[in-house]
């Protein structure tokens, strides 16, 4: 019985190689199926100038660009594109328990109202 134990166990630690060696070829092969979308994307002129205008902030002839800053003086979009990008998801769980144990919500969030509480102005 000992002598089939050893090849046994080289042979399925083989197969759970094999196993994840095809998961990383299959990721690899999605990402070089989006990639290659991505790419045809950029091919369109259409694509190519709504990024411009979103990224550079280009306009077209004739039109008025606006931006809006955030209170520390960068672009309101990008600061609350960093900030969420920042937080990771177990962030948020504990920036949740903390608000529930404090009572008090965080900065722009919702405040839920009950019927009949009075609202502090």
């Amino acid at each position: 019985m000992f002598t089939l134990a050893v090849p046994v166990k080289s042979w399925l630690a083989q197969r759970a190689e094999l196993s994840a060696l095809d998961a990383q070829v299959q990721a690899a092969q999605q990402r070089v199926a989006d990639l290659s979308i991505a790419a045809q994307r950029w091919q369109d002129p259409a694509f190519v100038a709504a990024e411009a205008r979103r990224r550079l902030h280009f306009v077209l002839p004739g039109e008025i660009g606006y931006t809006t800053l955030g209170a520390d003086g960068r672009p309101a979009a990008e600061s609350l594109a960093d900030a969420a990008a920042h937080r990771t998801w177990a962030d948020k769980i504990w920036g949740t328990l903390q608000e529930a144990d404090n009572g008090a919500p965080e900065p722009g969030s919702l405040s839920v109202l009950t019927p009949g509480a009075k609202v502090a102005s």
